[in-house]
C-alpha cells in the first residue's frame, strides 16, 4: 500500500511543524542577537552553522530508520528534542545579555539539540515519504509537504511579528514555548498509525554496515553529482538567511516585529513559488523539473541583485516586494529540486531511501551552515572595511547571486540526464 493524498497531507503537517520552530531560531533570534544585543553577526552565524553542522549525522538517522522497526519514533523523538532546544535557545538570550560566556555555552547546547532534532525528525520523515509514496505522486508530494512547511514558516513569522512587539525576553520565551509544544502535539497526531496502515516492510539487512552502504551510494555517479549540486545550490540559498533581517534593521531601521514580518513575506513568496511549480508541473504538465530548477536559480540571482540595489538606493518602499519576489524564485527552485531528490532516493542497485535522503540532507546541512556563516562573517568584515552597511550587504547579496547562476549551470547538466548503464530509474526532468 502507498500513501493516500490525505496521508501525504498528514505527513506534511510534520514538515510544517519543523519549519515553524526552526524559523524562530534562524531568523528572529538571529536578529535579536545582532540588533537588540549588539553582538556581531558572526555569533548567530556560528550558532546556526553549529545546528547545521550537527546535521552531518543525517545519514546515520536515515540508516537507523532504514534498519529499524519504525520511522515514526525517530520523527516524534526528533521533534521533541527540537522543541527543547528552541526553548533553551530563547532562555539563553537574557543570559547572553547579562554574561557573555555562560550565555554562549547555553546557546551552543541549545543549537546542538536543535540540529540533532531536525536531523532525526526531518530525515526519517523524508525517508517515510520516499518509501510510501507512489512514484507518480512523488513530485506532487514534494510540492505539498514543502509548501506546508513554508506555510508554517510564513504563518509563524507573521504571527510572531505581531506578537513580539513590544519586545521582552519573557514575551519571546512564552511564544517559543507555545510554538514548540504545539509542534510536538501536532506531530504525534499526524503520524499516529501511518506505518501500521501501510504495513511497510522493515529491512534489517545491512545492519552494522553503515560505512559500506554510504560508500556504495557515493560510488553511484548520479547520486554523487546530485550531492555536489545540493551543496552548491544550498550554499547560495542560505547565504542571505542570517543577514536579511539584520540588513533590514541596520540599513532601513525596521523594528524586530517589522523584520520578522519581512521574513514572513519572503517565506510567503516561497510558498507561492512552490504552489506555482506544483500546479504547472504536476497538474498541467508544463515544463520539466530541470527547467524549473534553472529558472528558480536564475530568478533568485536577479532578485538578489534587486535587493542589493534597493539597499544602496535606500528605497525602503521596494524592500518588501523585492524580498517577496526573491521568495517566489527560491520556492520554484526548492520544490523542483526536492521532487528530483525524492525520485532519485529509490534509485541505484540497493534501495536505501533513508540513507540516500540522509546523505543529501547532510550535504544541505553543511551547505546551509557554511553559507549562513560565510554570509554573516562576510557582512561583518565588509561593514568594517567599507564603512557602509548598505554597500557591505550589497556585496554579499551579489556574491550569493553569482552562486545561484553557477548552480543553474550545474542543474542544466545533471538533472534529467540519462541513467548510467546498469542503473534503474532516473531523475524526472525531460
Amino acid at each position: 500500500m502507498t500513501l493516500s493524498w490525505f496521508g501525504i497531507f498528514r505527513l506534511g503537517v510534520v514538515q510544517m511543524c519543523l519549519g515553524a520552530v526552526v524559523v524562530l531560531m534562524t531568523s528572529t533570534l538571529n536578529r535579536l542577537m545582532v540588533v537588540e544585543l549588539s553582538l556581531p553577526a558572526v555569533l548567530p552565524g556560528f550558532l546556526v552553522a553549529l545546528h547545521y553542522g550537527v546535521q552531518i549525522s543525517r545519514p546515520n538517522w536515515g540508516f537507523l530508520s532504514d534498519t529499524g522497526a519504525s520511522r515514526r519514533r525517530w520523527i516524534v523523538a526528533g521533534m521533541a528534542l527540537l522543541g527543547a532546544g528552541a526553548v533553551l535557545a530563547a532562555l539563553a538570550l537574557p543570559v547572553l545579555a547579562a554574561s557573555f560566556w555562560p550565555g554562549l555555552a547555553l546557546s551552543v547546547l541549545a543549537y546542538a539539540a536543535i540540529g540533532l532534532g531536525v536531523g532525526a525528525s526531518g530525515t526519517s520523515l523524508l525517508a517515510l515519504l520516499a518509501t510510501a509514496t507512489a512514484p507518480q505522486r512523488r513530485a506532487a508530494a514534494a510540492t505539498i509537504t514543502w509548501a506546508m512547511m513554508i506555510g508554517g514558516i510564513a504563518a509563524t513569522a507573521a504571527g510572531v511579528g505581531q506578537l513580539l512587539d513590544p519586545y521582552s525576553h519573557d514575551r519571546l520565551l512564552a511564544i517559543v514555548a507555545a510554538v514548540a509544544a504545539a509542534a510536538l502535539a501536532l506531530t504525534v497526531l499526524a503520524t499516529a498509525g501511518v506505518e501500521r496502515r501501510l504495513a511497510l516492510p522493515v529491512s534489517v539487512a545491512g545492519r552494522l554496515r553503515f560505512r559500506a552502504g554510504i560508500a556504495a551510494i557515493w560510488a553511484e555517479p548520479r547520486a554523487r553529482a546530485f550531492t555536489l549540486f545540493v551543496f552548491l545550490s544550498m550554499t547560495a540559498y542560505f547565504m542571505q538567511e542570517l543577514i536579511m533581517e539584520p540588513f533590514a534593521g541596520l540599513v532601513f531601521g525596521l523594528t524586530p516585529g517589522q523584520t520578522t514580518s519581512l521574513s514572513g513575506a519572503q517565506n510567503g513568496g516561497v510558498l507561492v513559488g512552490m504552489l506555482a511549480v506544483g500546479a504547472a508541473a504536476t497538474g498541467l504538465g508544463l515544463g520539466s523539473l530541470r527547467g524549473w530548477v534553472v529558472a528558480g536559480c536564475l530568478g533568485s540571482a536577479a532578485a538578489l541583485a534587486a535587493v542589493a540595489a534597493i539597499g544602496t538606493a535606500g528605497a525602503a518602499h521596494l524592500l518588501f516586494p523585492a524580498v517577496a519576489v526573491l521568495g517566489v524564485f527560491n520556492g520554484m527552485f526548492a520544490v523542483a529540486a526536492v521532487g528530483a531528490m525524492m525520485a532519485l532516493a529509490g534509485d541505484g542497485q540497493a534501495r536505501r531511501e533513508g540513507t540516500r535522503m540522509g546523505l543529501w540532507g547532510a550535504a544541505q546541512a553543511m551547505a546551509a551552515g557554511f553559507g549562513g556563516l560565510a554570509g554573516a562573517a562576510l557582512a561583518d568584515l565588509l561593514r568594517r572595511l567599507m564603512g557602509s552597511d548598505a554597500a557591505a550587504f550589497e556585496a554579499v547579496f551579489l556574491a550569493e547571486a553569482a552562486l545561484f547562476v553557477a548552480a543553474a549551470a550545474m542543474a542544466a547538466r545533471i538533472i534529467g540526464a540519462p541513467a548510467p548503464p546498469g542503473r534503474t530509474g532516473m531523475v524526472p526532468g525531460e
